[in-house]
């Protein structure tokens, strides 16, 4: 049997009856001695044990010499449930509320780097050895906080860190955290249910209580208190205490037939306390199942010391126990049975009281508000202008709560009330910001028909930022517009109307209007503000780009990053000119710096809340590890992508995901898998504010058709490209494969015209910018298959900065020199397809290689197939060059996040190939992976 709890403690729930689910925290524990992690998801109703097992693991693993931390959260105070954690896990042993003592969120940045406040103390527990971390009651946890601890379950996964965290189901718990449960579960997680106790379970409990073997009306009590652990000892135990038991030769009955239900029972222990204390527990259940004990005195107008008895009463009844620096209901199933006992309208009242008591201190509005949202009621005007006041503060450091906050305060207030419009707005900037535009729009709408005019102004100017983000570029434009045409908007809204016409112009491509608007700012630039003036610039910058003029592209965009970072601009413009700088850089093959300035977007983003961009950076380093030919890489970052936007509800980005996936898929030779993501692509909406994916997607949509042997379905999807020459070299540069792909294809669909337009668009774009070779090597590659010139793809094989593309010249080359007949030739061509073949093979092109060896061979030249399919799929040697590197870098002792900082990485992505690692390994920890690096690296670098 799995090792567990003493004795004296077997009648608990994480014992009895609890074996099974008992042993998988065990192997967990275990697990991590060896240098392994693991999370253990707990669920279930109140009372059934969950908080049980948690405390029994706890002292397990403390009896193991674990390192142990414990958290809980708490209805009243989830605003800034994660923070204590940084100081607290430096002590040992330590038990803390996932709520600070007054329930105040930190600034902005405190607030959404998290994630990096925690990972510092987190690795320092450890390095000291395996540790454990529980969390209880998370569903009292924002959605912010939930992605944060999901992303460091990631990115300690193969730390000897066991993660415990358990929620009580029956409630209203928020589907982010069920698509967080589902999600870590389906990553390896362990989800335990703990449900009622069986029959056999319920006669243990009964015989270690009474001490005698149970009769069979004595176990009928299980159904009375519906085979509820807590609820069954405790009426047990009040039963017995009140002689309800006749024990006789090792045997219990009953002694009466009336039986009191469960709840009545927990009822009635509390009525057993004097009535002060019953008083005062009723005042500290409002206060929350954790108190602070001086909001306790100030709320009874009494002082500590006058509190003393009836706290002594309390503890040694069993009802509060002492938790950290606060007091605590022992159980929920207590805490619920003291608020209950309150009338809704008593309840309601001392809610207020306590709210108005937090509002006379001073300082945040939220710790009020957590009362004020349980109290007020409709036409509640001190109340509502509290929730107001907190939903405002917080907005920018946890829109979720903010929109919580103000969604309640709009509830409560009535239609006709005038403060409705003011309460709409504000709920509609936190909509917006969390990513629920659907919602923020319905709202924005009539709040815009009742509004005054400065407030129906910011409210128009956000109803078009909703529907940029929405994929409606053109209807944001009509919105932007129609307020611009007013005389008495202020010049910051101006100045944000303006920029959210730019962006929507962008994205509609229709850069001859941007350009005329953009120069009328740029003219007299002293009546603009700097939001205009940015989204002037960048719509220069953009339009540069699409003319091929690059450098003046990026004067413009720097321009443009200068004055974003003075701080004038609005928080929600200034990611996009780091992430289209981003897009900049990994069009001309710029890796490194198209990788710092996603960073800079990514930290940006986390930094002033605006979640609802969250999955883009993923995105856009995925399209970055792409192009640099680290298809693994790629692929781990769009899968990242894509779970930030499921877990942020955004799923118009997971199409972008789809497509870069799909065209992995192509390169790897595994065409159901691109089909399947394909498929899916299709079925998706478009991605709202992803920039710059369609013409990308396009192209790529003409690859997996081309690719299923469906060339004339390829011809049609770049039929529009083919006949505009803007569409060209909008495409040629956002995609530098498709200029040779599209000649390629114009020329086996016998269309010379259609591959003449791509040749003179990319030999344009080659002369117009000498200083960056890649449009140089992508137009000598489509010229020389358009005129069959060996020189051109020769130059192209030799000179691409992209490693796939020289692989394809070479490719080329070899197919031209073939079909010349000279022996010469032969040689020649065997060379470049041997170069073609080395190249796609080191990428993990696998469908690429497998042609260009079916090419060698009908020249009679057999060629090893090293494919990684018919690789060792296990050992070191079955390691990708990706998986190595990470593998050094982690055995030498560095973090997810450090080895991530080496290699232009999200965590994420080491975390991804560090489980594939351990499988490939046959490991599962830090520590094996460091001992078989040791063993390994002689032979290496021999």
């Amino acid at each position: 049997m799995a090792e567990g709890p003493g004795s004296r403690e077997t009648s608990w729930p994480g014992w009895r009856g609890r074996s099974r689910e008992w042993a998988l925290v065990a192997d967990l524990l275990r697990a991590a001695r060896v240098g392994r992690g693991g999370v253990l998801l707990v669920e279930g109703r109140p009372g059934v044990g969950k908080s049980r097992m948690l405390d029994v693991a706890a002292a397990t693993a403390t009896r193991w010499g674990y390192r142990v931390v414990r958290g809980v959260a708490d209805e009243l105070t989830q605003l800034m449930p994660l923070a204590p954690l940084v100081s607290a896990l430096g002590e040992p042993g330590c038990t803390l509320r996932t709520g600070d003592s007054d329930g105040v969120p930190g600034p902005a940045d405190q607030r959404l780097q998290l994630l990096d406040q925690l990972q510092g103390p987190l690795e320092t527990l450890v390095a000291h050895g395996p540790a454990l971390l529980t969390l209880d009651d998370l569903q009292w946890t924002d959605h912010m906080t939930l992605l944060a601890l999901r992303s460091l379950t990631v990115d300690f996964a193969s730390s000897p860190l066991i993660w415990m965290l358990a929620r009580t189901t029956g409630g209203g718990h928020t589907p982010c955290l069920d698509r967080v449960f589902t999600t870590l579960e389906r990553e390896g997680a362990t989800r335990i249910r703990l449900e009622a106790l069986d029959d056999a379970a319920v006669t243990e409990v009964v015989a270690d209580v009474l001490g005698a073997a149970p009769e069979p009306d004595v176990l009928a009590l299980a159904g009375i208190a519906d085979a509820n652990p807590f609820l069954l000892v405790h009426l047990i135990e009040k039963l017995k205490r009140e002689g309800g038991f006749r024990i006789a030769d090792g045997r219990a009955t009953l002694v009466s037939a009336q039986l009191p239900s469960a709840r009545a029972v927990t009822r009635e222990r509390l009525e057993e306390l004097s009535g002060p204390t019953r008083h005062l527990l009723q005042v500290a259940g409002v206060l929350g199942r954790s108190f602070p004990v001086k909001d306790l005195a100030e709320m009874l107008g009494e002082s500590t010391g006058d509190l003393l008895p009836m706290l002594e009463e309390a503890m040694s009844a069993g009802i509060v126990v002492s938790a950290g620096h606060e007091l605590a209901f022992r159980h929920d199933l207590l805490w619920e049975a003291v608020t209950e006992s309150l009338s809704s309208a008593v309840r309601r009242a001392l809610h207020r009281e306590a709210g108005e008591m937090l509002l006379k201190r001073g300082g945040s509005a939220v710790p009020a508000a957590a009362h004020l949202i349980h109290s007020a009621g409709h036409g509640d005007v001190c109340a509502l202008r509290a929730l107001d006041l907190a939903a405002r503060e917080v907005l920018r450091s946890s829109p979720q709560t903010a929109a919580d906050l103000a969604t309640r305060a709009l509830e409560l207030t009535d239609a006709t009330d005038p403060d409705w419009v003011g309460r709409a707005a504000i709920a509609v900037d936190a909509l917006t910001a969390v990513g629920r535009l659907c919602e923020a729009a319905d709202l924005a709408r009539p709040a815009l028909s009742r509004a005054p005019s400065a407030l129906a102004h910011r409210l128009r100017c956000a109803l078009a930022y909703i529907l940029l983000l929405s994929g409606r570029p053109a209807d944001a434009v009509s919105q932007a517009d129609s307020l611009l045409g007013r005389e008495d908007i202020s010049r910051d809204l101006r100045g944000v109307a303006q920029w959210t016409v730019f962006w929507g112009l962008i994205s509609l491509n229709d850069l001859g209007e941007g350009q005329r608007r953009a120069e009328a700012v740029l003219a007299d630039r002293d009546r603009h503000s700097d939001a205009a003036v940015v989204g002037a610039l960048l719509m220069r910058s953009r339009c540069a780009m699409t003319d091929g003029r690059v450098d003046e592209s990026f004067t413009h965009l720097d321009e443009a990053l200068q004055i974003g970072n003075s701080g004038a601009v609005e928080a929600v413009q200034r990611p996009y000119a780091r992430l289209l700088l981003g897009h900049l850089h990994r069009c001309l093959c710029q890796f490194d710096a198209a990788d710092l300035a996603i960073r800079s977007a990514e930290e940006e983003i986390e930094a002033l809340g605006v979640t609802v961009l969250a999955a883009q950076p993923a995105l856009f380093r995925a399209r970055v590890k792409l192009a640099a030919a680290r298809l693994d890489d790629a692929a781990a970052e769009a899968e990242a992508g894509m779970t930030i936007a499921d877990d942020m509800g955004t799923h118009g980005f997971i199409r972008v995901g789809l497509s870069i996936l799909a065209y992995i898929a192509v390169r790897r030779g595994d065409m159901d898998g691109a089909a399947r993501n394909m498929k899916r692509y299709s079925c998706e909406p478009g991605a709202p504010g992803m920039l710059f994916g369609s013409a990308w997607e396009r192209w790529v949509e003409a690859v997996v058709a081309e690719a299923q042997g469906d060339r004339e379905r390829a011809m049609d999807i770049l039929r529009p490209t083919y006949t505009d020459v803007d569409r060209q070299r909008r495409t040629l540069i956002t995609a530098p494969l498709a200029a040779a792909f599209m000649t390629r294809l114009a020329l086996a669909s016998g269309n010379r015209a259609y591959a003449q337009t791509i040749v003179d668009t990319a030999d344009q774009l080659a002369r117009r910018n000498p200083g960056y070779p890649i449009f140089a090597a992508a137009a000598a590659h489509a010229r020389g298959l358009l005129h069959a010139d060996p020189a051109d793809l020769a130059f192209a094989a030799a000179n691409h900065p992209q490693l796939w593309e020289r692989a394809s010249a070479a490719e080329d080359l070899g197919v031209l020199l073939t079909m010349s007949g000279a022996s010469a030739d032969r040689e020649r061509a065997i060379g470049s397809l041997d170069q073609a073949h080395d190249g796609y093979q080191q990428i993990g092109a696998l469908r690429d290689a497998a042609r260009a060896r079916a090419r060698l061979r009908a020249l009679g030249v057999r060629r090893r197939h090293w494919a990684r399919s018919h690789q060792r799929e296990f050992g070191w040697d079955s390691l990708t060059d990706t998986e190595r590197a990470v593998a050094k870098l982690i055995a030498q002792g560095l973090t997810n996040r450090q080895a991530a900082a080496r290699m232009f990485l999200s965590p994420h992505t080491v975390s991804a190939h560090l489980r594939r690692i351990f499988t490939k390994l046959d490991i599962a920890s830090r520590a094996e992976l460091a001992r078989i690096f040791a063993e390994e690296r002689p032979d290496r670098e021999a």
